[in-house]
């Protein structure tokens, strides 16, 4: 049985003072009744203090076991790549899992499909736990072309990653018109995409990894909407944006 995955993307918010009291105050209210996994990615300059504190806590409640995750990397070991942050720069922290090919990334920053293939092999080297993120435009949507797109990004993006590899890898699939618009896709939109994303996953790897891979749900998630949307049997978590970032939403969605 697929155990749920919660995880938070911070975005470009929350500077480090202001990361160490939302650990603080998350960690003081934190339950998590369900018994899901669940992660916080910080900017790379809040990585370092969101751990250490994330260590105090632990050690002062035993249930607090929220792992952290980085919003990017580059694929290269190292060298003349100002601005860059490695997978070993990662590892060495003590970061477990990483973002890859978020939307914002592939939109505003040039992203494609080739980059994140690198990137995915870069973290799978590394022990690191990719979030592959997939999504389409509104356009691609309202044309019904929204399940090819999709399953042709999973195609490049997994391209020469093998099936052992591929054990320890999270899908999130958020539709770009969703994220941070207020929109949402309907819960059964959104289970139809993720069965069609494990569907694709058994035809490049084979049944059984696609019954076990994680695919999260991310795009205005909300504590209104995270009940519905985890309910649906292909949704097996989410990638959380404005709401992780507020102590009180993001434990509601935890406990939905």
């Amino acid at each position: 049985m697929r155990t749920p995955f919660i995880a938070g993307n911070w975005k470009m918010n929350l500077n480090h003072n202001v990361a160490i009291k939302f650990i603080e105050d998350i960690s003081y209210k934190f339950e998590n009744k369900n018994n899901i996994k669940i992660a916080v990615c910080p900017s790379f300059t809040s990585l370092r203090s969101v751990i250490l504190v994330l260590e105090d806590e632990s050690a002062k409640n035993a249930n607090i076991k929220i792992k952290v995750g980085a919003q990017n990397m580059y694929f290269e070991e190292s060298g003349a790549y100002t601005g860059e942050v490695s997978p070993e720069m990662l590892k060495t922290l003590g970061v477990e899992y990483v973002i890859i090919g978020h939307s914002e990334r592939r939109e505003l920053f040039g992203e494609i499909d080739e980059s994140v293939n690198k990137k995915l092999k870069a973290a799978f080297n590394h022990d690191l736990k990719p979030i592959l993120c997939v999504g389409e435009t509104l356009k691609v949507r309202e044309e019904g072309n929204a399940i090819d797109y999709i399953l042709m990004q999973i195609r490049k993006d997994l391209k020469d990653i093998s099936g052992i590899e591929i054990s320890g890898l999270t899908i999130a699939y958020e539709p770009i018109w969703a994220i941070g618009t207020g929109k949402n896709a309907t819960p059964q939109d959104a289970n139809e995409m993720c069965k069609a994303i494990r569907g694709e996953i058994s035809k490049l790897y084979s049944a059984e990894i696609a019954e076990n891979l994680i695919i999260q749900y991310g795009g205005s998630v909300k504590s209104s909407n995270a009940k519905e949307l985890m309910a649906m049997p292909d949704i097996d978590g989410a990638l959380v944006g404005g709401a992780s970032i507020k102590a009180d939403d993001f434990l509601a969605i935890i406990n939905y």
